[in-house]
């Protein structure tokens, strides 16, 4: 890394939407330097030479169809995004898609961070006021040791997970186009699931905590006195039938280091205090937990992750 870029590395707030790396507690670092260093890595060939994106014209109904590449082809998954027979995460629900039970439905899916957020720090470290305090726009968010970041791992968490609910018939609408850009706010997340009149919406994220941390959470709002306050009961129902449903379909143990049985309820994320729609966090896991860093780096399972949050969202929705 050059000396611009060590200067640029330690401005950064690396995760002003939780408490440590990207909700949970332990590690006090997140993103350093140098994973930052190993996070950058060439501009995906898919959006180069498009400019980074400023997360104000995000791809409404995006479909998300980037080819497979890397261990997609190694984990022998023919089709990284429609959860068909020929992947080997095919859950029940998914096999009876096509009945397309989330016909009339929207769904609002939200990928964390962005995969150019560390070189615009005036961007991502502008203060926006989520109503129980002033925070950080957006944030790099972390990623394994050998470099897999959070961002890179949400995107296509999310690119499948539109993929499978737009196949069982609901309108998704994805926080921003690709993951080459930049943000877009908390502020501006929380208003794109309302501006959509969501019918339910998740935010797509993976934690940074000590490497003997391990299992996933979800993350709920809490009654502020503000515009979340009529949808607090529906994001709880909203989380639970995701909860559920990811630990059937994962296999993955509930947090053993924040919240109570993979429940964390908080008042301090822009997204949810500003939300008006039902709406939730999932942090999928450790990503600084060795174990649970190498399943997120196959794309097998992270086909079940994205049909697990599918099962749960069609469980609330229907």
């Amino acid at each position: 890394m050059s000396v611009t870029g060590r200067a640029l590395a330690t401005t950064l707030v690396l995760c002003g939407l939780g408490a440590a790396a990207c909700g949970g507690t332990g590690d006090t670092g997140g993103v350093g330097g140098a994973d930052l260093a190993r996070e950058r890595g060439p501009v995906p060939a898919a959006d180069a030479g498009s400019g980074p994106a400023t997360g104000t014209s995000p791809a409404d109904d995006a479909d998300g169809a980037d080819a497979p590449t890397g261990d997609d082809a190694a984990d022998g998954t023919a089709d990284p995004t429609t959860g068909t027979a020929s992947d080997p995460a095919v859950s029940p629900a998914s096999r009876t898609a096509g009945s397309r039970p989330l016909t009339g439905k929207v769904v609002v899916v939200d990928p964390g961070h962005n995969g150019q957020n560390y070189r615009h720090p005036a961007e991502i470290n502008k203060k926006v006021n989520v109503l129980t305090q002033w925070k950080a726009c957006d944030t790099t968010g972390t990623a394994t040791a050998n470099g897999y970041s959070e961002a890179a791992f949400t995107w296509d968490v999310s690119q499948r997970l539109t993929a499978i609910l737009k196949s069982r018939g609901a309108t998704v609408k994805l926080t921003r186009a690709n993951n080459s850009g930049v943000g877009p706010c908390i502020t501006q997340r929380a208003a794109i699931g309302n501006r959509a009149r969501a019918d339910a919406a998740i935010s797509v994220h993976a934690d940074g905590s000590g490497t003997a941390n391990h299992g996933f959470h979800v993350i709920m709002p809490r009654k502020i006195g503000g515009p979340v306050d009529p949808v607090v009961g529906a994001s709880k129902r909203l989380g639970l039938s995701v909860r559920d449903a990811f630990r059937r379909g994962t296999g993955l143990a509930y947090s053993t280091y924040i919240g109570r049985q993979a429940l964390d309820y908080r008042n301090d994320l822009g997204g949810l205090n500003l939300s008006t729609v039902p709406k939730i966090f999932i942090e999928c896991g450790n990503m600084k937990n060795p174990a649970e860093a190498a399943k997120f780096q196959r794309a097998a399972f992270r086909q079940r992750v994205a049909l697990s949050l599918a099962d749960g969202l069609q469980a609330y929705l229907r």
